[in-house]
């Protein structure tokens, strides 16, 4: 079995000060939650965009005490519950004091998956991290990391691991009933833990 090769954490300036452009990079980019139980991270390869003016995004009444964290500047987390039950995680993508964020909505399991599995309930690989919900789980990712800034030190972080880059592909966002023509969703093509339909763009 090849080594991975080592992870770099990424610095706040290789991160694009747009949000489509942010949602677009952060496709292949690995996300790395060290806790108690040791370390568990994930490629990304899925997100949505949610920019400046967007009718579908927590940002666009303005800034409430559930979304403030959207407000902050790029590359930090913006967790929150949905459903009541279900805990998701944006990264914040534009300057300080513009709300917009990118869903992170599916990862490829790397590191941790027997920790993964306790916490999902389930040994399938495929099902661990796809899906928004289902990779905060799997992560041990909680409301307690919402501001978390992902680009210094800490537990939660963004990292880099040398590659080839990722095919992407776009499509129309999913689940949504506002701008549910925007083509915003990124993914990476032919990778099975992507969620949803894999729709193209036209």
């Amino acid at each position: 079995m090849t080594a991975r090769s080592p992870l770099r954490r990424l610095r706040r300036s290789e991160l694009p000060v747009d949000t489509v452009e942010l949602a677009r990079f952060l496709i292949g980019i690995v996300l790395v939650h060290d806790g108690a139980g040791g370390r568990v991270s994930g490629r990304i390869v899925e997100t949505e965009a949610y920019p400046l003016g967007d009718p579908a995004s927590h940002a666009y009444r303005g800034r409430t005490r559930r979304n403030g964290a959207m407000f902050l500047e790029r590359g930090l987390a913006y967790v929150y519950l949905i459903y009541g039950t279900s805990v998701c995680m944006n990264v914040t993508s534009e300057e300080f004091g513009t709300g917009a964020g990118i869903l992170v909505r599916a990862l490829e399991p790397l590191d941790g998956i027997a920790a993964m599995e306790r916490r999902r309930g389930t040994d399938s690989l495929r099902d661990l991290t796809r899906g928004p919900g289902r990779l905060t789980q799997a992560l041990g990712i909680q409301l307690s990391d919402d501001g978390a800034d992902l680009c210094k030190p800490g537990p939660l972080w963004l990292a880099r691991r040398a590659g080839p880059d990722s095919d992407v592909g776009a499509s129309v966002r999913i689940g949504l009933t506002r701008a549910a023509d925007a083509v915003l969703r990124f993914y990476e093509r032919s990778n099975p833990f992507v969620s949803g339909v894999r729709r193209l763009s036209p």
